[in-house]
């Protein structure tokens, strides 16, 4: 096991780790895709452990259910205790995204992890980790 500084959120049942330095957007980034229909895993510290060839994410015991919601505080939501990750996406600067990036994957315990470069404070923001996760047209654009 181990803590990693991130938020993580299950979209139809499957993780998605946001990684990025204090006040890079994990929460704002978060409480949209939560708005749009994900449910909370864990906030600012996400505990990773390896089960076989599946790499599981869950809240530490001392945040689990809770997000920082900027201006609100902390704010507590239903969550999920544990889901198999799939997608870890590092928060960056507009500047720092690639326009058409190669199919890319990080090494998370041993575990292969497909790795994606995200601006969090664009608007499509939440909508893209969506498509990554493979949502239907659907599931994007909310009725």
């Amino acid at each position: 096991m181990t803590l990693v500084h991130g938020t993580c959120v299950a979209i139809a049942g499957r993780g998605v780790l946001l990684r990025g330095p204090s006040g890079s957007g994990k929460s704002d980034l978060a409480l949209r895709l939560i708005d749009g229909g994900a449910l909370l895993v864990a906030d600012d510290q996400t505990r990773l452990e390896r089960d076989g060839g599946t790499l599981l994410a869950s809240p530490p015991a001392t945040i689990a259910g809770m997000i920082e919601a900027r201006g609100l505080g902390l704010v507590r939501l239903p969550h999920l205790a544990r889901v198999p990750l799939v997608l870890l996406i590092d928060l960056v600067r507009p500047s720092e995204v690639e326009r058409l990036p190669e199919a890319n994957t990080l090494e998370l315990l041993g575990l292969p992890v497909r790795h994606l470069r995200l601006a969090p404070f664009e608007a499509s923001a939440a909508a893209k980790v969506r498509l990554a996760m493979g949502a239907s047209t659907r599931d994007i654009m909310p009725p």
